[in-house]
């Protein structure tokens, strides 16, 4: 579908979760209710590339989330296909690094998953032997790295203010497993029995709760709330197929414990979802999303107001960012210059509590850029 995860080296070159999206300008139901489609005409768009991203297919800027201040981080893909970490400051000024360590060579390098206020970032990078490890960035440019005990690739996917970080880990035989960071280095792992054979996802609330999705025996996935004494509650969305590769995805938190992701259904559609401290839920798509296997709608960020951004993929698989009102309405929007092919489009990752997105869009070429919206 739209957003994807990376991790090389022990975790597989390519994305560990691949989804498919859809727009479209119709009305569509949103839980019991409708919400009709809107364009912002008021918002403005700016595009960027990090310096060195690449110019060829699948290589350029993926931008992937932005703080409180404006700061968005995210990685670039150069020439040679290695990543590199960025980190875009609120008055435009990009800044590329490379964890210590990282490698060279293709498929390898440094990505940047998670950003703080304090525009501290967290991620990942793979080594010169395709191993993976996780790191701690500073703002002045101290960097920490560090491995899950006994892992064989570490990734760290969130970072909240406090200094925690959520990674996942592999072990050399099944995992990825999960493992919460504290700020004075300690590592606590879990997972979820014999279930968790298949990885889990990230989010990490302000207070430490975290949500996630794993894959049982089956190949289904499921959602849980890990709480910060370690206690995990697993549920599921109704409506999520119960098939290999479908089930509940939750991908973001926030501080009032509201949980946003996808359900694949059981055509291997998507479609978002809100679900409350108390266990209610909301299903819902933009106007113009499709129907179709992969095709469908990604919810990637809350805010504390409630506000959803995402992207979805339309009957013709082409991406499409959206913002989703605490009301309900939907405004989608499309970046200056992203493709209009299957695969290509524009896809939003992340926003804050001033309604200003991030994300990155496909030209037409299939050359990633990043972009920044204000309302």
């Amino acid at each position: 579908m739209m957003r994807t995860r990376f991790a090389v080296g022990q975790f597989g070159a390519t994305a560990w979760r691949a989804m498919g999206l859809v727009m479209g300008l119709v009305v569509c139901v949103i839980g019991a209710g409708g919400a009709a489609n809107a364009q912002d005409h008021r918002a403005r768009i700016i595009t960027f590339d990090a310096p060195g991203a690449g110019t060829g297919a699948g290589q350029g800027t993926y931008a992937d989330g932005i703080n409180a201040e404006g700061a968005i981080s995210g990685w670039l893909v150069d020439g040679n296909n290695v990543n590199h970490g960025f980190v875009r400051t609120p008055d435009g000024t990009i800044i590329t690094f490379d964890a210590p360590g990282a490698g060279t060579g293709a498929g390898q390098g440094t990505s940047v998953w998670a950003m703080n206020s304090e525009q501290e970032v967290a991620g990942g990078y793979a080594d010169d032997d395709g191993i993976d490890h996780g790191f701690f960035r500073t703002p002045q440019g101290d960097f920490t790295t560090f491995d899950a005990p006994g892992a064989t690739g570490t990734v760290a996917y969130d970072l909240n203010a406090a200094g925690e970080i959520w990674g996942a880990y592999g072990d050399g035989s099944e995992g990825p497993y999960g493992f919460v960071r504290s700020k004075d280095g300690t590592i606590v792992e879990y997972n979820l029995g014999q279930l968790m054979n298949g990885g889990t996802f990230y989010a990490l609330s302000p207070a430490g709760w975290v949500t996630g999705d794993f894959l049982d025996s089956s190949s289904l996935w499921h959602g849980y709330l890990r709480a910060p004494d370690g206690s995990v509650k697993t549920f599921e969305i109704p409506g999520a197929g119960t098939g290999a590769g479908q089930g509940t995805q939750p991908d973001a938190i926030n501080a009032e414990l509201e949980v946003v992701g996808n359900i694949v259904d059981a055509n291997n559609a998507w479609h978002g979802f809100l679900r409350t401290a108390d266990g209610e839920f909301t299903t819902f798509d933009p106007p113009g999303a499709g129907t179709g296997a992969g095709q469908g709608t990604g919810a990637y960020s809350v805010s504390l107001k409630g506000a959803i951004v995402g992207a979805f993929a339309d009957g013709n698989s082409v991406y499409h960012g959206f913002l989703r009102t605490p009301e309900g309405t939907f405004i989608s929007f499309e970046a200056p210059g992203a493709g209009t092919g299957a695969g290509q489009g524009t896809i939003a990752a992340g926003g804050n509590e001033a309604g200003t997105i991030a994300g990155y869009y496909v030209d037409e070429n299939g050359v990633v850029h990043g972009f920044l919206r204000t309302p």
